[in-house]
């Protein structure tokens, strides 16, 4: 049964792997017979003591992951805010315009009763403004006295409600022109907030920029340091020999395929013959190695991209004390990288040191791993076959120049890329 590694279950299976090999256990102390309760407690204390430790190792990036996140969600509320608060602006200009026009309403009906009242006051000024009791006296036809008074009387009544309505929409006037004020000071406070969330933006900005920058310095000094390479092949080599603990068929067959690629070590070692590697490779896989078991496919490789082999396999690196397990070849950006062989992906994920990274199960516990790409165009799972696209050139995982890191591994064992490949 094929079995597969995901994104979550390696990292899980990795820090476990990582507590019992720095406590020194082998795969194989795992099946031995239990210890005594007292070894227990102490063995305990000690995966607790080391988780602790690691823990801390990782506080720092930690840290400045932390700190970008706090600062895009900080932009984010402010760039909300600023949306609100110019909605909020928009409708309050909507109603000081609905105050002002009914202001204008108000306006001209005052003007028109005013108008009116005039009108009244002039009539009654012509007829000659005479009082009641005068009028009954006058000698007149009471018929005609009974009519002007009772026009004197609508008069005043007109009047009198005139005068009142204009009270009342003067009234109405200030308390509109009040209203309008008060969104005026509402507009002018809500642009002022709205300018001040847009400094505070900027603000965020700056820092989000700041941390980047603090970032970004920190990884370029971290390539310089040996613990750090050094951590970096521990993490992938420990993460292979999870892999081959899942896809390792019987320890039988495991022996035996070991012991013959030992003794073609030893035969090559003590013969004293040597491969040469090309300084710049043009030939790429194919399907015409498709069908075929990996072990077949000694010195018929060929390598996954074309480009210059700026590094061998067994050299010294930049960093003293570490050799190159594998070959990097340096291409431009965006180029295809192609499966070696036929092979199972286990592994297609992001890796510190190795950007993104994936690897190839060909069976029998041989794997071939393409390191740094920009891009991985198949997932953990699919069934490849020999000269597929799998991924794109890249400079991914801090590499200063873009091209890819290639491995060959047996049995989590490095092995040389040049002695396999086609002559």
């Amino acid at each position: 049964m094929k079995w597969f590694i995901t994104r979550h279950a390696a990292t899980r299976l990795f820090s476990t792997l990582l507590m019992l090999s720095m406590l020194g256990f082998s795969p194989g102390a795992l099946a031995a017979k239990p210890k005594p309760q007292q070894e227990l407690q102490e063995l305990r204390g000690r995966i607790e003591k080391l988780q602790k430790q690691l823990s801390e190792k990782e506080e720092s990036r930690v840290e400045a992951v932390d700190a970008l996140k706090e600062s895009e969600k900080a932009i984010s509320e402010v760039n909300r805010r600023v949306h609100d608060l110019s909605s909020d602006q928009q409708l309050a200009q909507s109603e000081v315009d609905a105050m002002n026009n009914q202001i204008r309403v108000h306006e001209r009906r005052i003007a028109g009763e005013k108008l009116r009242i005039e009108r009244i006051l002039q009539n009654r000024h012509r007829a000659g403004g005479q009082d009641t009791l005068k009028m009954v006296l006058s000698g007149q036809d009471p018929t005609a006295v009974t009519r002007q008074l009772h026009y004197y009387s609508y008069i005043s009544r007109a009047r009198a409600e005139l005068v009142l309505q204009v009270k009342e929409d003067l009234s109405s006037l200030a308390e509109l022109k009040l209203a309008s004020e008060k969104k005026a000071d509402e507009i002018s406070r809500l642009k002022e907030q709205e300018m001040q969330g847009k400094k505070l933006l900027e603000s965020e900005q700056t820092k989000r920029k700041q941390v980047l920058t603090q970032l970004a310095t920190q990884i370029a000094g971290q390539r310089k340091e040996i613990d750090r390479l050094k951590q970096n092949e521990q993490r992938l080599t420990q993460l292979i020999e999870e892999i081959n603990r899942m896809l390792a068929k019987k320890h039988a067959e495991e022996m035996k395929r070991r012991a013959e690629a030992e003794a073609e070590a030893k035969a090559n070692k003590k013969s004293g013959k040597k491969t040469e590697q090309p300084r710049r490779n043009e030939d790429v896989p194919d399907d015409s190695l498709s069908g075929k078991s990996f072990t077949s496919l000694k010195g018929k490789l060929r390598l996954p991209i074309k480009g210059e082999l700026t590094n061998r396999f067994g050299s010294p690196r930049e960093a003293g004390g570490l050799v190159w397990k594998g070959l990097f070849i340096r291409a431009e950006a965006g180029q295809t990288v192609r499966a070696i062989a036929d092979g199972r992906v286990v592994f297609a994920d992001w890796l510190r040191g190795f950007g993104n990274l994936l690897i190839l199960d060909h069976g029998g516990g041989y794997m071939s791993l393409y390191g740094y790409n920009e891009s991985l165009l198949k997932t953990v799972g699919e069934m490849i076959k020999s000269g597929d696209a799998i991924a794109e050139v890249g400079n991914t995982g801090g590499n200063l120049h873009s091209g890819l890191y290639f491995e060959l591994r047996y049995q989590s064992k490095p092995l040389n890329p040049m002695s396999w490949l086609t002559k």
